[in-house]
């Protein structure tokens, strides 16, 4: 009588195939749900700052002192109010846009400019790379918000200078990231055949190089929405950005603070839509790098 099959001669490469592709196909489940979760959350967020004349009855800047310190849940007032009388729910969602203004407008030229300057030096090299690296390790040998915050020191609050100050500093992780990319791009195949085709360095550069060295960027795209996000509430916060009585999350928490033992929720309650906010764009950009 021939013996039974043991269990390792029994498991066949079918087998093996198989739980491949279910680990595959778990790995694709797993990433397209970071970044549908990611996406929902964040439309629910615009559309909420885009209908927010609809969502509110309340002026969100209008003082109704004989309302003050109403808690969640009252009547009229599902969020309760402020010092000042004025609906959390208001302010929250009026906030949100200026919070998403910084997250999408923060990010558009350190993206450009940094993506460009990266390139550029990858694919030249010599003196231009030197320069432009030593620049780099410069101003990163300051901490992000540190910079940032002496910069708007010098240029005074408002929205103009923060952007001009965030475009001063971010712009130089996109701009490495680039940079790296086309280094270990400008040897390929393609890129050699360009050349020898007699093409200009230029449309090298912009319509063989750069498409394929862009991707990294646009991941980090949601990484820098977040950090622009966090930044502003921060600036908002020490009285550097956006100023009273305009709704934006960071400065809310900057008001409430003082009154987080007789009103919690004048802190917490933007706090926590910060966090929505930070959570969605990291979904969307762990689900696309992993999937890269």
């Amino acid at each position: 009588m021939s013996e039974r099959p043991t269990a390792l001669e029994r498991y066949s490469w079918s087998d093996a195939l198989t739980a491949r592709d279910l680990g595959r196909e778990w790995r694709k489940l797993r990433i397209n749900s970071l970044i549908i979760g990611g996406t929902i959350l964040l439309l629910i967020v615009i559309l909420a700052a885009i209908c927010a004349p609809l969502l509110t009855p309340y002026d969100p800047i209008a003082m109704n002192l004989s309302e003050a310190f109403l808690p969640p849940l009252s009547p009229g007032h599902a969020l309760g109010t402020d010092n000042f009388g004025r609906d959390i729910w208001s302010r929250i969602v009026y906030g949100a846009r200026m919070d998403l203004q910084i997250a999408f407008l923060a990010v558009l030229f350190p993206f450009a400019f940094g993506s460009l300057m990266g390139v550029i030096t990858g694919y030249f090299g010599g003196k231009v790379d030197l320069v432009f690296m030593r620049v780099v390790d410069v101003l990163m040998a300051f901490p992000f918000l540190i910079l940032v915050i002496a910069i708007m020191s010098l240029l005074g609050t408002g929205m103009k200078n923060f952007y001009i100050a965030i475009g001063v500093v971010g712009w130089i992780a996109y701009a490495r990231l680039v940079r790296g990319e086309t280094l270990a791009t400008r040897n390929l195949e393609y890129v050699q055949a360009a050349t020898v085709v007699g093409c200009q360095e230029r449309r090298i550069v912009l319509r063989h190089v750069l498409p394929n060295c862009i991707q990294p960027a646009l991941i980090y795209v949601f990484t820098g929405m977040v950090l622009a996000v966090m930044t502003g509430a921060t600036l908002s916060f020490l009285g550097l950005g956006v100023q009273p009585p305009t709704p934006e999350w960071g400065a809310m928490i900057a008001e409430g603070r003082q009154f987080l033992l007789m009103a919690w929720w004048m802190p917490t309650l933007p706090g926590v839509a910060l966090l929505i906010v930070g959570v969605a764009l990291s979904l969307i950009g762990d689900g696309l790098s992993e999937r890269r």
